[in-house]
């Protein structure tokens, strides 16, 4: 055999190598990561996305690895070192054919690509043919790292929930959005092995029951990652340094294949439709590259306190010329003192005001200092009152109505006078899921919204680096005092 015939011969046996082995190319994206890993804690999680971000191939990669116990170097998500029960479903039999067993075990139209899915062909045992539905598999042996074999079971929405009863199972997947009342049945399946039920969806119809409790009412044991088209672009680096897949072109002409009121979920991976969005704005209108910041451009911060849910700050400069709203930096951490926040706001530029909410100033039983006073004893620049609305003519104070201050935001989104640098993907994060419910907004993941509120609703309060540092004297003379 010459060389260039060996070298064709290593060539293609290399391919099928790759062919046969592809949970080895699985190179994830920061998201991906992310999602994977709150399975070390999270015993039901959802990951929301866009389409056609590689959501689905997340979730067989997974199930791939709880199967055959086989975990890569970067793995911290949950691990099982003994063979599982696991079931993997989508909607009907068809869909899980076409797509959950597709991405698992290779497409399921063509014999000689049998074991190209996220299960190494050589891990699969044997495969159960389902009666009734051409090429479709009901069960499937994975060999296990340990010696045993796990089974994988195929199921569908639509065989009712009556099917999904009975065994106790380790891990269930769901590729795409189940009823509460089939969700609520793969969790008690899994409770006795204190086992996990983990979906991947794009949120089509809208804010049903099962998305309201992962958006609105996150419990403990429960994670939400939510995931965009920006999370796959070209802009994102992979694991092993590669580019997003999405590129702009890619991305616009994606788009135009979808009805204008499908666009904000299919793009951003958010229930859009009947969902009462807070701010009914397209993220391109409110998104821009970094800019620099005009000196003489007065700045104002805003913070909203928390614990459980985080501490948040957000930052924001006033063009007061062309009355336009830059949010330049935010900040976000929960289950924190007051000194470990004032030392992360102390890296910024601690002259810049800081608006604080009334509990603010609210002293404890034992009377010790409020958060406020808390936070200037660590050397933050905070009001020297608490956030109001901006007074009515010849008042020193105003309100404290949201819908005031929500309403002056929107009109600066609207009216395209409101910008936000696209490094801040916590605040993105949490304007995708800020909404309300009844009329009223859910207060829920809004902590940066917030802050962003008492921030830009306190501009009048704003100084440039120009002033002279931020002192009581300025303020007292905003409030009329002096």
């Amino acid at each position: 055999m010459d060389t260039s015939t060996r070298a064709l011969e290593l060539a293609k046996a290399l391919k099928r190598i790759e062919r046969f082995n592809r949970i080895d190319q699985y190179d994830p994206y920061p998201y991906q990561r992310k999602f994977h890993e709150t399975g070390s804690e999270a015993n039901q999680r959802l990951l929301m996305a866009a389409n056609r971000i590689g959501k689905s191939f997340s979730g067989a990669a997974e199930m791939s690895y709880h199967l055959t116990g086989i975990y890569p170097d970067w793995w911290k998500g949950r691990r099982y070192s003994q063979p599982i029960t696991a079931w993997a479903g989508g909607v009907s039999n068809e869909t899980t054919r076409d797509i959950v067993q597709y991405e698992l075990l290779g497409s399921p139209d063509d014999p000689d690509a049998f074991g190209s899915g996220a299960i190494p062909k050589s891990k699969i045992i044997k495969t159960e043919r389902k009666p009734g539905v051409p090429n479709a598999k009901s069960v499937a042996l994975i060999q296990h790292v340990s010696g045993g074999n796990s089974s994988l079971h195929f199921k569908a929405y639509e065989m009712g929930v009556d099917k999904w009863q009975g065994r106790s199972v380790d891990c269930i997947w769901l590729d795409e959005e189940p009823s509460r009342e089939l969700y609520s049945q793969a969790v008690t399946r899994t409770l006795d092995r204190k086992g996990m039920v983990y979906m991947t969806f794009t949120p089509e119809s809208g804010m049903t029951e099962t998305v309201a409790s992962f958006m609105n009412n996150l419990q403990s044991g429960q994670s939400l990652t939510n995931a965009t088209w920006d999370d796959a672009s070209e802009s994102v680096t992979s694991m092993n340094g590669g580019k997003g897949h999405l590129n702009e072109d890619v991305m616009t002409q994606i788009l135009s294949s979808y009805s204008p009121h499908e666009r904000e979920m299919r793009r951003y991976g958010r229930p859009s439709i009947g969902s009462g969005l807070v701010f009914p704005v397209q993220e391109d209108k409110l998104m821009i590259d970094p800019i620099h910041l005009e000196d003489h451009w007065p700045r104002i911060a805003g913070i909203d306190f928390g614990w459980d849910h985080p501490t948040a700050l957000v930052w924001v400069a006033w063009d007061k010329d062309e009355d336009e709203l830059y949010i330049y930096d935010c900040y976000r951490q929960s289950k924190a003192s007051p000194s470990v926040h004032a030392s992360h706001i102390n890296t910024r530029d601690n002259s810049v005001p800081i608006a604080y909410p009334h509990d603010g100033n609210r002293r404890d039983s034992m009377g010790n200092p409020g958060l406020a006073d808390q936070y200037r004893s660590h050397g933050c620049n905070m009001l020297l009152e608490h956030f109001t609305n901006p007074p009515a003519l010849g008042q020193n104070k105003g309100g404290n109505s949201v819908e005031e201050g929500l309403m002056d935001m929107l009109q600066y989104m609207e009216q395209g006078r409101f910008h936000v640098f696209n490094t801040l993907a916590d605040w993105f994060e949490e304007f995708r899921m800020y909404h309300r419910k009844g009329g009223k907004v859910v207060a829920f993941k809004d902590d940066l919204m917030s802050a962003t509120r008492y921030a830009v609703l306190s501009r009048r309060f704003a100084v440039s680096s120009s002033d002279p540092k931020w002192t009581n004297e300025i303020e007292y003379k905003h409030y009329g005092i002096i």
